[in-house]
């Protein structure tokens, strides 16, 4: 329903360079410059300038986006008002989200939707939060579970509307025999000389620990880093050092560690998120999609189920 030009705009905004744009819209480079060319033709204004090998957007361009966002934002909320018009949840519902909260809940709320309409398929995704945001502007899924982190859209951002989800605490893991093991809970500061094992600088773990040990007053030694929690677990586990990890996340449980629960003030959390195209809420296929996700969020009892 939004012109497909200034829909690559759009796109083009988020990765820097036409062939990142084509690659997201799933087009080749050529077809997107053709339409962004064509574009300025029809506006007569000049909506992009090269920086490099990037191009960036002129002031026009900035000016042509709020009006396109809006409309983006608009063409999704006619959807959700026609799509109200027909019987039952049906279709395809597509849902990113990063790994634990797929893991512990966004695969089994959305099996058990699955279950209950049998006109609906769904489609899961697992993925780091920045490309959640960007399966949801081009339309690659409806709704994403992510984790605020620098460069994340602000609350306020035009494409995409965002509502608290839940609080998730995090939990210092340790191997088995250390001497923080056997404590019924620590803080978090008892742990500032021992080396430390994060995720990659590129993943969001990496960012929860810097974070939570700046609270705690010091900055973590970094001994080992790995891509996921299992990895993080398997060097705690053979001594390379100690780490935080998040109460939804799946551990081997032939790994010899030991969680134990922070008695900071306040207890380090992780705040997940929901996420989908702005105007888009109110659709049936995802407002169920939504509602299964938290009411399955509410059966834990280890999380904290956030309101707006």
């Amino acid at each position: 329903m939004i012109d497909p030009r200034l829909q690559a705009l759009r796109v083009l905004r988020e990765h820097g360079t036409v062939t990142a744009a084509a690659a997201a819209l799933h087009l080749t480079p050529s077809t997107v410059s053709q339409q962004l060319r064509g574009l300025a033709r029809e506006l007569d204004v000049e909506l992009l300038e090269q920086v490099g090998r990037r191009v960036q957007l002129t002031a026009a361009g900035h000016a042509l986006l709020r009006h396109a966002d809006l409309l983006a934002a608009q063409a999704e909320s006619a959807r959700a008002e026609l799509a109200a018009h027909r019987a039952g949840i049906a279709g395809v519902l597509r849902i990113s989200a990063m790994p634990t909260a797929l893991a512990a809940l966004v695969a089994p709320a959305a099996a058990r939707l699955r279950d209950a309409n049998p006109g609906l398929t769904v489609e899961l995704i697992e993925d780091e939060s920045a490309h959640c945001f960007e399966t949801l502007l081009v339309g690659d899924s409806d709704i994403g579970i992510v984790l605020p982190a620098p460069g994340s859209p602000a609350p306020d951002d035009l494409r995409f509307e965002q509502r608290p989800l839940l609080a998730e605490p995090l939990d210092l893991l340790v191997p088995v025999g250390h001497s923080l093991a056997g404590r019924d809970s620590v803080a978090l500061s008892e742990a500032a000389s021992e080396p430390w094992i994060t995720g990659r600088a590129r993943i969001t773990h990496h960012l929860v620990v810097s974070a939570a040990c700046a609270a705690a007053g010091f900055t973590p030694r970094i001994a080992g880093q790995a891509v996921d929690f299992p990895g993080v677990a398997a060097m705690v586990a053979h001594g390379f050092g100690v780490s935080l990890v998040p109460r939804l996340a799946f551990l081997p449980p032939e790994l010899a560690v030991v969680r134990v629960p922070l008695h900071d003030d306040p207890v380090p959390v992780r705040r997940h998120l929901s996420a989908v195209r702005r105007g888009s809420a109110e659709h049936p296929v995802i407002a169920a999609g939504l509602d299964a996700i938290r009411g399955l969020c509410r059966e834990r009892t280890d999380i904290t189920v956030l309101d707006d």
